[in-house]
């Protein structure tokens, strides 16, 4: 199957972080700078009526049709981790090898983006997390989205040694100058752990781009 320019998965410290606000934005955001973006959604579970689905939002983005982002077999109707929700369904069992063949893209994408489900280590599949999901995939570059107050550096540090040796690029979602706690985590993440951590997605896609 055809590989993006740069391939680029957005990961999470948890659920609820923000993960397809950032990557939707990322894609919007290069999109502005000339460059053909595709986004995947390997599984996504929501509990209907809560609102547009992730890959819903995606399509806002990047124009595609949401079956397209996320295959119309991998919804899965309960907010629950995607196998939980399979077996709370009745649905098949998932197998990470299976959502990683299922992640294509057409011809001259320049960045395709793939965004996981809840947190690094929760289960993408009855056999395998985000984790799993990076070693088939071999991206280019992992965005890890943490939340920017209490509790973030242990949550970033914990999901950085996870995905290691992936290069890895962390947003602060959320992120406000005014906030003393928000400044002091970026500062010990960045300064103290070396960590490249950013705060907007401006900034994100600028680190981002594919070369050449």
């Amino acid at each position: 199957m055809p590989r993006p320019n740069k391939l680029i998965l957005v990961a999470g410290t948890g659920t609820e972080v923000g993960k397809t606000w950032v990557a939707a934005g990322l894609a919007t955001a290069l999109q502005r700078r000339g460059l053909r973006v595709a986004a995947r959604k390997p599984a996504q579970s929501f509990a209907p009526g809560d609102g547009p689905t992730d890959a819903e939002v995606l399509s806002a983005a990047t124009g595609e049709d949401p079956g397209t982002i996320c295959p119309r077999h991998r919804w899965y109707e309960v907010a629950m981790a995607p196998p939980m929700a399979a077996d709370a369904l009745g649905r098949p069992r998932i197998k990470i090898a299976e959502l990683a063949a299922e992640v294509d893209f057409p011809d001259r994408v320049d960045v395709g983006l793939v965004e996981t489900a809840g947190g690094v280590r929760s289960p993408l599949a009855h056999d395998g997390d985000t984790v799993d999901l990076v070693a088939y995939l071999k991206p280019d570059a992992v965005i890890l989205v943490a939340d920017a107050g209490l509790g973030t550096i242990n949550a970033v540090l914990l999901s950085f040694a996870a995905l290691a040796p992936a290069p890895v690029h962390v947003i602060l979602n959320r992120f406000r100058p005014g906030d003393s706690l928000h400044v002091a985590n970026r500062q010990w993440l960045s300064q103290r752990f070396g960590l490249d951590v950013t705060v907007d997605v401006d900034s994100l896609a600028e680190r981002t781009l594919p070369l050449g």
